[in-house]
C-alpha cells in the first residue's frame, strides 16, 4: 500500500468529523470534512429538513471523490469524513484506488438519537438521519472496510484504526 487515504464514512451523528480531525491529527495527514463541499443548496435543503436525493449527492461526491483522486495522484495520505452510504457512493470514491480504504463508524438508530439529541451548531436536523439509515448500504467485506464500533472514546477509535492499518 502507497499513500493511503482513509475515508471516515457513517450516518450523520456517528462522529465521522470528530475521528476524522483525530485520524489526520495524529498521523499529519490531510483532513477534509466533505460536508464543507456541499453547495449551499443542498445545505439549505438539509438545513430545512429536506433530504438529498441520489442526483444531488452526485455533484458533491464528484467534488469529494476529486479531493481522494488529487491525493493519490500525488502519493499523499489523507482522511476525508463522507457519509458514503450506498456501495455506488463509496465505488466512486474508491474509484480503483487500492490505497483508499474505509472507515465505517457503524451505530442503530438509538445510539444515533441520542448524540443528536446533545449536537449544536450542525446544519444537519436530526430528522434527516432516520432518512441516512433508510439510504445505508451497510459495506461487504469486499470493501477492505474497518468498522470502528459505536461508543469507544474518539482516541480508543483512532486506535482502532490506525492499529489496523498497520496489519
Amino acid at each position: 500500500m502507497g499513500a493511503p487515504v482513509l475515508v471516515v464514512m457513517g450516518v450523520s451523528g456517528s462522529g465521522k468529523s470528530t475521528l476524522g480531525r483525530r485520524l489526520a491529527d495524529r498521523t499529519g495527514w490531510a483532513f477534509l470534512d466533505a460536508d464543507d463541499l456541499h453547495s449551499p443548496e443542498a445545505v439549505a435543503r438539509m438545513a430545512a429538513g429536506t433530504p438529498l436525493t441520489d442526483t444531488d449527492r452526485w455533484p458533491w461526491l464528484a467534488r469529494v471523490g476529486d479531493w481522494i483522486d488529487a491525493r493519490t495522484a500525488a502519493h499523499e495520505p489523507g482522511v476525508v469524513a463522507c457519509s458514503a452510504l450506498k456501495r455506488a457512493y463509496r465505488d466512486r470514491l474508491r474509484d480503483d484506488h487500492e490505497d483508499v480504504r474505509f472507515v465505517y463508524l457503524k451505530a442503530n438508530r438509538e445510539q444515533i438519537a441520542d448524540r443528536l439529541a446533545n449536537r449544536t451548531g450542525h446544519f444537519f436536523p436530526p430528522p434527516l438521519a432516520w432518512a441516512q439509515f433508510a439510504d445505508l448500504e451497510e459495506p461487504g467485506p469486499d470493501e477492505r472496510i474497518i468498522i470502528v464500533p459505536f461508543g469507544q472514546t474518539v482516541d480508543d477509535q483512532a486506535e482502532f484504526v490506525v492499529q489496523a492499518l498497520a496489519v
